[in-house]
């Protein structure tokens, strides 16, 4: 018998628990899912979005989500959307929440500017939609009043208004003026009205080098050929002339072209064509087809496109990568000595025996390989004396693996930091920077053994 308390007490316990269970815990979750939603501007999920309208006072823009092309604009012309613009303009629907109702069913409207809104949304879930009319900005500039169709509420929302005031068609439209990732380039032609560059990438494993085809076959300056493809991927539309008697009239002003680009990729070939009918202007025409738009852009685009040769040219002047170096021969007015790479390690021809420091050498090796030229002086070589090349201040002949000079270097007179040099790579006279004359080590500077230190014992 005194086991019953017990057993009363755990039974009552038990059902305690399986009531909690059962029943308030259920209602408190479904209580905060009820105060979530009702803290969301929009219930749709942001993945179940089909369609969209934005309407002003001067347009009313439809577009459609498609598989394949993301969003596209259908009305009131059909062309393809700027998807960030439109991303984000969803983005601040589906994370925007209600900070307070202020309104329920109101019949006056005035005072939160949703008598006549500055924009109106629309989306669409497949058959469910929703509106919602923007008013005035609320009582700190980055909230805004919201009229929700679907409940008539007044919302004091945490919507910018920098997200849906003053948009326009332009603002939805795709404005690159090419479909492009770096990535997948593989040859680039430009054409000026004189001459023409062209570049392609090559098959080198695991990482390829884009190389000059036309009108040299030469390395190319991969830096500078990454900057071409940034300002072509970033090529933008500052305004468009779709066909029609404006887009007509313009073309017939575009007689000479500034510089044609060519880009071909796996997908297939694009061409933009550059224009300034106004010299004077600071807005250039591009066109893609003779049949497409006319973009206005900015007339810097011209003079970022518009390169000669030498700047896409690999200026490095040794001749040589850097591991293709099999010996170094280096000569100033008071060292001589030739370092050999041996079995991936460098030692000196002359003392083959001393052990070098291996971290210095390779950075002195890698610095003459890798000095570029920052100016050109002369385009072909000419007299060397007025630049201190006859009796160079340094000079390095580099040999490759095979057993042939590959790469020579000499570096003139120098003055406020920059020096004059010739090299192997390009043909002419240029203006280096002069530091390399002074990180040029002694002999007796690269041999590890001058910091060794060996205990005496006792």
């Amino acid at each position: 018998m005194r086991y019953w308390p017990t057993l009363i007490m755990v039974l009552v316990l038990a059902g305690l628990g399986l009531y909690l269970y059962a029943i308030e815990l259920p209602q408190k979750e479904l209580h905060e899912r009820q105060d979530t939603a009702d803290q969301k501007v929009l219930l749709f999920d942001q993945e179940t979005l089909s369609g969209l309208t934005i309407k002003t006072d001067r347009h009313e823009l439809v577009f459609a989500r498609t598989p394949r092309q993301g969003w596209v604009l259908t009305a009131p012309l059909t062309t393809e959307a700027d998807q960030r613009e439109v991303q984000n303009l969803i983005r601040a629907l589906v994370t925007g929440t209600v900070t307070r109702v202020v309104e329920d069913h109101s019949t006056n409207l005035t005072p939160f500017g949703l008598d006549n809104p500055v924009t109106t949304v629309t989306v669409m879930a497949g058959a469910a939609r929703e509106t919602f009319s923007i008013g005035d900005s609320g009582p700190l500039s980055s909230t805004l009043y919201v009229l929700r169709e679907s409940d008539h509420k007044v919302l004091l929302t945490t919507l910018a208004p920098k997200d849906f005031v003053n948009k326009t068609l332009m603002t939805f439209r795709r404005k690159d003026i090419l479909h492009m990732s770096q990535s997948d380039v593989e040859r680039i032609r430009l054409t000026y009205p004189t001459t023409e560059i062209v570049l392609y990438q090559g098959q080198e494993k695991p990482k390829s080098k884009w190389k000059l085809r036309y009108p040299i076959e030469a390395e190319a300056d991969q830096t500078e050929v990454r900057a071409l493809l940034f300002r072509l991927e970033d090529l933008k539309a500052l305004g468009i002339i779709d066909p029609g008697p404006e887009r007509d009239a313009l073309a017939k002003t575009l007689t000479v072209q500034k510089v044609k680009v060519a880009i071909h990729t796996a997908e297939g070939d694009q061409t933009v064509r550059l224009y300034q009918p106004d010299e004077a202007g600071g807005v250039a025409i591009a066109e893609t087809s003779p049949e497409g738009p006319l973009y206005r852009v900015n007339a810097t685009a011209i003079k970022d496109l518009t390169k000669e040769l030498f700047i896409f040219q690999d200026k490095r002047l040794l001749g040589i990568d850097y591991t293709d170096i099999a010996i170094l021969s280096v000569k100033t007015p008071t060292e001589q000595y030739v370092l050999i790479n041996q079995h991936n390690e460098w030692v000196l021809e002359d003392q083959p025996a001393e052990k070098l420091d291996q971290q210095a050498t390779d950075l002195f090796v890698s610095r003459v390989a890798n000095v570029p030229a920052e100016e050109r002086v002369i385009k072909q070589a000419g007299p060397l004396a007025p630049y201190g090349l006859v009796t160079p201040a340094a000079e390095f002949i580099a040999t490759g693996r095979d057993g042939k000079s590959r790469g020579k270097l000499s570096i003139g007179s120098h003055a406020d930091g920059l020096a004059y040099a010739t090299g192997q790579r390009i043909s002419g006279i240029f203006q280096i920077r002069a530091d390399l004359l002074t990180q040029i080590p002694k002999k007796t500077e690269l041999l590890a053994a001058q910091t060794e230190k060996i205990p005496t014992l006792r």
